[in-house]
């Protein structure tokens, strides 16, 4: 089995058990899908997995400059973004898309 056909399977497993679902697709055509709550009950590895990139893409965001971390009275971090870096943080992943908006079917 090749390394693509192994990660297929593991994705056509996720969605399966719930762990992630089919979201739509972006303008580019590329497919969405989000990972689930549960994931963190159903599939940890795929949870952690998750949370490191989130970490690591966060930091870079940071690193980058594009990110400000504040703290507020309970000391829970909170993460404003420059334009630039929304605009990253929607390519990574991070933040939602919006899914309604009118793709073309070209």
């Amino acid at each position: 089995m090749t390394e693509d056909e192994a990660n297929d399977a593991r994705l056509a497993y996720y969605l399966e058990i719930g762990a992630v679902s089919f979201e739509g697709v972006d303008e580019n055509g590329e497919i969405i899908y989000s990972i689930s709550d549960s994931a963190k009950e159903l599939a940890p590895e795929l949870w952690q997995s998750h949370i490191d990139y989130v970490d690591k893409s966060l930091m870079d965001l940071y690193e980058k400059g594009l990110a400000h971390i504040e703290y507020n009275e309970d000391l829970e971090a909170i993460i404003s973004l420059s334009p630039e870096g929304q605009k990253l943080a929607k390519e990574m992943g991070l933040i939602e898309m919006d899914l309604d908006q009118d793709i073309p079917n070209d």
